[in-house]
């Protein structure tokens, strides 16, 4: 098992390891399918709402093994005289009770029909127990796991996406919460169970002991969670205004030191979420971390578990509070409302507790994982594999990077305003990413539909070139050029941030711009010496570069050659009488000769004209040979 431990945001570099910490909470998120088990090709019908289950787990820690009754009360959306749960095949249903007397059933595959007597009528109340036991199937990563810590037994689920009918009966989709739960866990008395919501009632019956949770908000099947084990349990109190929540830590009795040295780095994560975002979405019952046998974490409602306690994990994890657990995604392709959101949350907090320290490592680390290839879509177009569905460099980094870029374009008014409405509008519920660009668009008054198209469909970055100068009088003129990473994006129209300076003085512009070859010009009140783009890394983009020059390139005091940049042509002048022939050689940034031209220099004919449309756009050096010697510059080929 590996541990990722952080004693404080301000003690250790935690940039080093933040992108093992990204990969490390990905892999735990998809483990509760196993990384190389694919979706469930059949899910059982959703033909029913689940108004409330009540849950009790007979396990021993020491034993790989569960035995289970489920009651569930649902309505029914239309009269019917079956109903179908999601459970794997290697559970054994022992019984199906409907009002104390035993019905038929079929467990086909990983459907578990029910055969009521008679046609259920639609919006009637009704309910149906479920008596099972087995061996929940061994995946290798584990929806339902047992290990040891310090020679101490240890068991916990772990359903996301599709492991949650690997231990239970129930309905595995994305359209249907489970509007309360009840949880029951029996085990050793040496032990106790952590699970979701609060805890009501635990106690010592002969060789057992009981631990009674009570959960009363929505929830989805892959959220329902228990742990068991000898844990340490402590408190940490987040106060709000008037108000407090409790977060209730289970720990392992051998790290409960360093555990209470760091957990309370929740407190001002979990303050900051609620001035973003409202606030905490369980606040009525509480939070909470139990330690498990896999490094990283898995946001189970109102329990976290986590495999260790670096500063970037708790926050990550919490903020799955809002972004996954208040409102969660409506299917597996937008699975970056979830992750994407948690990753930029833990950013969030590196901006606002240590700006000068950590964000910007943040920012950049972020950035060069997700351009370190140049393709991949936020979108995630094949569901039925989890290492593509939690795929830390596209659902994290590159989801939680596309929130970034959004704030620039819209601002942070209408960014954490379109946030809130978001969260407020899907409370407890299922959202899409259609939903999520309709509440931005309503908070900024913009169609958003070119930036979900560029960012969320499309795959890939830019990269820009830029070419300035400025003039004696401090007015700076550049011309920006693009190219993309990925062919499904043809440009991205973006505003951009520039920032001129020199050793004592600078200033930043925000310029949009809307094709390649662009120019601006800007008044500047100083000498700049430097052009920089993006100085807050507001934009995913790699391999940018930056020309400085000026408008006509002199060379030798005798030949200039201009526009630069130059789109059609570009213009060669004999400024001092020179005659005779001469030679143009144009190579690109990778030396490679790409054109050459032959003209002459005259007392009649002192400019010539080369056509340059055919290159594509980019950094160019060019030659000039006469006679007697040659003379070279760089130009910017735009579009």
């Amino acid at each position: 098992m590996k541990k990722i431990f952080l004693l404080s945001i301000f003690s250790l570099p935690l940039f080093l390891n933040a992108q093992i910490d990204l990969q490390t909470i990905s892999n735990v998120e998809k483990k509760g399918f196993g990384a190389n088990r694919l979706a469930p090709a059949i899910l059982a019908i959703d033909n029913s709402n689940i108004i409330y289950q009540r849950c009790h787990w007979t396990v021993d820690p020491a034993v790989y093994y569960i035995n289970g009754a489920v009651t569930t009360y649902f309505i029914p959306n239309n009269p019917y005289s079956q109903m179908e749960f999601d459970l794997s095949a290697a559970m054994v249903v022992d019984s199906v009770l409907y009002h104390n007397s035993q019905i038929t059933f079929t467990h086909t595959g990983e459907i578990l029909t029910v055969n009521f007597p008679a046609s259920l009528p639609a919006a009637t109340v009704d309910s149906v127990s479920i008596c099972y036991q087995g061996i929940p199937p061994n995946n290798g990563f584990g929806s339902f796991a047992t290990d040891v810590h310090a020679g101490t037994p240890v068991l916990w689920t772990l359903s996301e996406p599709y492991g949650a009918k690997d231990w239970w009966p129930c309905k595995q989709n994305l359209s249907d919460k489970i509007d309360s739960i009840d949880i029951i866990v029996t085990s050793p008395s040496a032990y106790r169970a952590a699970s979701n919501g609060i805890l009501v009632n635990d106690f010592v019956s002969g060789p057992n002991r009981i631990c009674e949770w009570k959960h009363r908000y929505p929830i989805a099947a892959y959220l329902v969670c228990f742990a068991v084990s000898n844990y340490s349990v402590y408190t940490n109190l987040v106060p709000f205004n008037g108000d407090t929540v409790k977060v209730i830590n289970y720990v392992y009795p051998e790290d409960l030191p360093l555990a209470q040295i760091v957990t309370p780095d929740i407190i001002p994560q979990m303050q900051l979420y609620d001035t973003l975002f409202g606030e905490y979405p369980f606040h009525y019952e509480k939070y909470g971390h139990t330690e498990f046998g896999w490094g990283g974490g898995m946001e189970h409602q109102t329990m976290t578990f986590i495999g260790g306690f670096s500063y970037e994990l708790l926050s990550h994890e919490l903020a799955h509070h809002w972004f996954g657990d208040k409102v969660t995604c409506a299917n597996w392709h937008d699975i970056w409302l979830n992750e994407g959101f948690a990753t930029y949350c833990a950013g969030l907090c590196y901006e606002h507790y240590a700006p000068t320290i950590y964000w910007m490592p943040y920012i950049t680390g972020r950035m060069s994982n997700v351009t370190s290839q140049p393709d991949g879509s936020v979108y995630c177009g094949d569901t039925t594999t989890v290492n593509r569905v939690f795929d830390s460099r596209l659902s994290y980094a590159k989801g939680g990077l596309i929130l970034h870029t959004l704030r620039w374009v819209i601002g942070d008014s209408a960014f954490f305003a379109g946030i809130n409405n978001y969260l407020n509008h899907y409370a407890y519920g299922f959202a899409t990413t259609a939903n999520f660009q309709h509440e931005m668009e309503l908070s900024s008054g913009q169609n958003l539909s070119w930036y979900f198209a560029d960012w969320f469909m499309g795959e890939g970055f830019p990269s820009y070139h830029f070419s300035w100068n400025e003039n004696a009088s401090n007015l700076a003129s550049f011309t920006v050029n693009q190219t993309q990473s990925h062919a499904s994006v043809p440009f991205y129209e973006l505003p951009l941030q520039i920032k001129f300076k020199n050793a004592t003085q600078d200033t930043i512009i925000r310029v949009q711009n809307n094709f390649s070859g662009e120019s601006f010009s800007v008044q500047l009140s100083f000498h700049a010496d430097s052009l920089i783009f993006d100085p807050n890394y507001w934009i995913i983009s790699a391999n940018n570069t930056i020309v400085s020059g000026i408008n006509q390139l002199t060379i030798d005091n005798s030949i200039s050659v201009f526009p630069n940049p130059s789109a059609d042509q570009l213009s060669i002048q004999n400024g001092n009488g020179f005659t005779g022939n001469a030679k143009a050689k144009i190579v690109d940034a990778k030396g490679k000769l790409v054109l050459e031209k032959n003209f002459i220099f005259s007392t009649s004919t002192n400019q010539n004209i080369i056509d340059i449309s055919m290159l594509s756009s980019g950094l160019y050096f060019v030659t000039i040979e006469t006679e007697k010697k040659s003379f070279s510059t760089k130009f910017v080929k735009g579009k």
